[in-house]
């Protein structure tokens, strides 16, 4: 069965703070709902289907649901990190499509940057975890996991810091027309070559903020969506797909996205030449370049030259990203970007982007998650969206 046509994105909110002391994690999952149901012009009694992942406080979806006080009929908690929410967009629309539920809502919300959580810790997720006895004791930590593969990638394929760095400097040129992105002034490949090496060959400027927020999405039937006079954004096609170690047969040079996304653009009948604008997951520039190479905006090896010069810049570049800023200048709420990715992508489609940055007559749109670490096992997942 494919989901293709059978579901829409009919609202989407994206919480204004990027520091918030003052509120709870739970608290923060409630405001990002009754953003995005008021957006799709809904309530949360509308709401029969309730999508959530890791970062949802207590038992995640049994907590959220009772302290929401919502009744849906479906529930899903599936968990990848920051591939998550676009992989519940897909599962939302599967369960629409099965008839399971008519309107889904999907939320993400955190506070890293007020619970000074960075991720510049060692992971432990416990002892009984199949890979932490053989991981734990090195202290790996995730932008090392990263550093591997910008490192790897630049040794195959002659990968530069400077092309790197052009990815950042796209990502400014977006944020400062952002009055909620955390950094919006924007820079130069100097000025992220200049910026303090974290973990070589991976500077500050290469790393994505660490803040407080989230969003939420509601997905339901066309029928609905139709009904509530918003713009039509309709999914196409998904894709997902796990990456691990494979037992030692380690390729850090390519991620989940080659078969998320062939599973994505197979789905929607499309190809990459088709997509107007793409959200990119960025966590550091390294997981942005390697995932345009795996979804077949160029060829593997061939992301430097793709991004360089202004490759992503919207009004110039071949391809325009992550218009928001993104997670390197916008916000990376509960350290997971994934939902983030979605919410600009129906902002470009629904023509609400910001005017400096929206893409002309966007109709087709690309979302990209991953999450996990790209040096060693990690969740992809692709959505093809389009303005009906």
């Amino acid at each position: 069965m494919t989901i293709r046509g059978k579901a829409c994105i009919a609202g989407a909110y994206e919480h204004p703070t990027r520091l918030a002391p003052d509120k709870t994690v739970p608290q923060l999952h409630m405001e990002c709902a009754l953003g995005a149901v008021a957006d799709a012009g809904l309530s949360l009694k509308d709401v029969d289907g309730y999508f959530c992942a890791g970062d949802a406080p207590g038992m995640g979806a049994t907590s959220m649901i009772e302290y929401m006080g919502i009744r849906p009929r479906h529930i899903d908690s599936t968990e990848t990190g920051g591939s998550s929410y676009l992989i519940h967009v897909s599962h939302a629309a599967q369960a629409i499509a099965a008839g399971k539920c008519n309107v889904a809502l999907i939320t993400l919300a955190g506070r890293p940057r007020s619970e000074a959580s960075s991720g510049l810790q060692p992971r432990n997720f416990g002892a009984n975890i199949p890979d932490q006895p053989f991981e734990a004791p090195y202290g790996l930590l995730t932008i090392n996991s990263y550093a591997l593969a910008a490192a790897r990638h630049m040794h195959e394929f002659g990968t530069t810091a400077e092309q790197l760095a052009w990815i950042k400097v796209a990502a400014s040129h977006h944020a400062q027309h952002n009055p909620n992105a955390m950094l919006k002034q924007v820079v130069t490949v100097e000025d992220v070559l200049a910026s303090p090496m974290v973990s070589d060959p991976l500077r500050r400027m290469d790393c994505c903020v660490v803040s407080d927020g989230g969003g939420a999405l509601i997905v339901t039937r066309p029928e609905i969506a139709k009904s509530l006079k918003r713009p039509l954004v309709s999914i196409r096609g998904a894709g997902e797909f796990v990456k691990g170690l494979d037992g030692g047969r380690v390729d850090l040079t390519y991620s989940g996205a080659r078969f998320s996304g062939a599973t994505a653009f197979a789905e929607a009948g499309l190809k990459p030449a088709d997509i107007q604008y793409a959200s990119i997951y960025d966590s550091f520039t390294i997981t942005v370049l390697i995932q345009l190479e795996d979804l077949g905006f160029c060829e593997k090896g061939q992301g430097g030259r793709f991004v360089a010069d202004g490759g992503l810049i919207a009004g110039s570049g071949k391809l325009p990203f992550n218009t928001d800023g993104g997670g390197l200048c916008n916000n990376h709420p509960a350290n997971r970007g994934g939902i983030t990715k979605v919410i600009e992508a129906v902002r470009q489609l629904r023509g609400e982007a910001h005017a400096a940055v929206q893409v002309k007559n966007c109709a087709l749109a690309l979302a990209q998650g991953t999450g996990g670490q790209l040096g060693t096992r990690h969740g992809s997942s692709t959505l093809i969206l389009e303005r009906l």
